[in-house]
């Protein structure tokens, strides 16, 4: 029998618990009662976390509204589920500091840090063996949880300061002796492999990155020295670059430094212009990066960046999109942005990768995030939105998919009265509305119903001109 989890056993203990049960089982031959095991500690944590276990029937996952405003007593608000997407897969909790691994799965960053000091090198779900730890902010995801977090006032946990500019005497001595080799060396072959060097240490030494901050000037220094000739039109060195400049810029405080160096990102929106592929994507990737800053997507869009990264979107490889989108989606919080992702295709090149089954997922983000202006929705209706999003909603398995699908439709009915019969007709024989008014996230629900209600009042105002 599993031993129940004792009575002061804090949410951190349980956690280790659950880990250290759920590692033994990953390893196999796991006795039935660590299955047990992992069972009690699961629902403890649950308890401790959500403060519900499985008494009243309330078998999904469920977060909490803030506490209850002053003159309501001790009355609990209603209990908000949270999207599946949006929980850490191993702690089950909603991530406040969503992060990527090498095998490309998102998990909260305390989670899976303490899963690699465990001494686990296998991603959890996957169980892909990971060579690299390095963890990348998922910024994207992040916006998305701060965005679901507002609209269903639920109180996101604070994130945890993981980064310090504890820089050492060694890293400034390596990057000091890397750096000379790159802009001093008379020979470009040495200066090629010091190139190569700083890419090898900024991708695979985290805290190494920190020493940018000691040493500002250093991006517009290595950017001024492939005009040495020999690594000017050297597609690799180029590559290279930019990959640094990417690497810099995954350590948070760098952000700002590589915002404020004048030359850092005209050069990386030069690259997404004229670089190979290899280039082009982790240009944006880079600017997906640094665009966490607001200040940084102001420079960003004003420098002309958002062209190519349409472009890229359109015509690169799967990662390269993928890249493209979240640099896009990111940048278009800032409202100044909205109109240059317009004027540039976004919404052409967005709805064609919807129509092909590419990156359905990030074009149905960016264009939920645009359709708040009406000059947008006309287009995509052009581009036949309507029976486009109805199919998202019906076809796509994932509930934020399916949430954009429906706000985007809300807007096409609001401005449209001709695609309300539309959406109308379809209704009629799939229900998609309907079910999405019953199952889907709680915007998705507030949109679907939107629609409905009008389609009603629609139908209602035809039969009384009858």
């Amino acid at each position: 029998m599993a031993k129940p989890a004792p009575a002061e056993e804090d949410a951190g203990a349980l956690r280790r618990r659950l880990r250290r049960s759920l590692a033994a089982v990953a390893a196999g031959g796991a006795a039935a009662d660590v299955y047990d095991e992992a069972a009690s500690a699961l629902e403890a944590l649950r308890e401790a976390e959500l403060g519900t276990g499985r008494k009243g029937g309330g078998g999904g996952r469920e977060g909490r509204r803030p506490a209850a405003a002053e003159g309501e007593g001790e009355k609990e608000k209603e209990a908000v589920p949270v999207p599946t997407q949006f929980l850490c897969p191993i702690s089950a909790r909603i991530m406040s500091d969503p992060v990527i691994v090498a095998s490309g799965q998102t998990y909260d960053r305390q989670s899976i840090e303490e899963w690699f000091s465990a001494g686990n090198q296998l991603c959890p779900q996957t169980q892909q063996a990971l060579l690299d730890t390095t963890l990348i902010p998922n910024h994207l995801v992040r916006s998305m949880i701060l965005q679901w977090c507002t609209e269903n006032r639920f109180n996101l946990p604070p994130v945890e300061i993981q980064e310090e500019n504890n820089v050492t005497n060694s890293d400034q001595k390596a990057f000091d002796e890397i750096f000379k080799k790159i802009t001093s060396s008379p020979k470009s072959t040495e200066m090629r492999q010091a190139i190569k060097d700083l890419r090898l240490i900024t991708k695979q030494n985290s805290d190494f990155r920190a020493v940018l901050g000691e040493r500002p000037d250093s991006i517009s220094r290595m950017i001024f020295a492939r005009s040495t000739p020999g690594l000017q039109n050297d597609p690799q060195v180029l590559e290279d670059m930019v990959t640094i400049i990417l690497n810099f810029s995954l350590h948070d405080s760098n952000k700002k430094v590589i915002g404020d160096d004048r030359e850092a990102i005209p050069f990386l929106i030069w690259a997404l212009k004229s670089g190979d592929m290899g280039s082009r994507g982790n240009s944006a990737a880079a600017i997906f990066t640094l665009s966490a800053l607001d200040s940084n997507k102001g420079k960003i869009g004003e420098l002309g960046a958002m062209g190519p990264l349409v472009d890229l979107l359109d015509d690169g490889n799967i990662i390269a999109k993928k890249d493209a989108a979240s640099a896009i989606f990111n940048l278009c919080l800032l409202h100044e942005n909205k109109s240059r992702a317009t004027k540039n295709r976004i919404v052409d090149v967005a709805m064609r990768a919807i129509d092909d089954q590419l990156l359905v997922d990030g074009s149905l983000a960016i264009l939920a995030l645009l359709s708040s202006n009406h000059e947008v929705v006309e287009m995509i209706t052009e581009f036949d939105g309507t029976a486009c999003m109805l199919r998202a909603i019906r076809e796509s398995e994932c509930s934020r998919s399916k949430e954009n699908a429906v706000v985007v439709l809300f807007a096409i009915c609001m401005y449209n009265r001709m695609k309300l019969k539309e959406v109308e007709a379809d209704e009629k024989i799939n229900s998609s509305l309907t079910l999405l008014a019953q199952s889907g996230t709680s915007r998705a629900r507030r949109k679907a119903v939107g629609i409905l209600e009008k389609m009603k009042r629609n139908m209602h105002n035809r039969h009384s001109s009858c």
